[in-house]
């Protein structure tokens, strides 16, 4: 069983920056696949980045590649650095853990993470 507490969240103003931190429980953090997805009002939610187990591979959406930074230390810490934010960036930022999963194409699906938190507020204004 796996705990996850986002935090970091809160109102910036576009071209600024934020950094998401989610703290995991658990003594088997190092064998689950971290993603962080993102859900607009009246939008599906969507992923935004993943990081390997071992760290040395990570994924992100279109939308956010080049301005976005996806880390995990060995503390049970997952982060999502975010620059240059655009006011389109505005949504509820979820943390989630995957068991199984790894190959690089099941990174971008909800169904592949078994964990996830309950969200932090990102709001960007123009």
């Amino acid at each position: 069983q796996v705990q996850l507490v986002e935090s970091g969240g809160g109102s910036v103003q576009a071209g600024g920056s934020l950094r998401l931190s989610c703290a995991a429980s658990g003594r088997t953090f190092s064998s689950y696949v971290m993603g962080w997805f993102r859900q607009a009002p009246g939008k599906e939610r969507e992923f935004v980045a993943g990081i390997s187990r071992s760290r040395d591979s990570t994924y992100y959406a279109d939308s956010v590649r080049g301005r976005f930074t996806i880390s995990r230390d060995n503390a049970k810490n997952t982060y999502l650095q975010m620059n240059s934010l655009k006011p389109e960036d505005t949504a509820v930022y979820y943390c989630a853990a995957a068991s199984s999963g790894g190959n690089s194409g099941s990174y971008y699906y909800r169904s592949t993470y078994d964990y996830w938190g309950q969200g932090t507020q990102v709001t960007v204004s123009s």
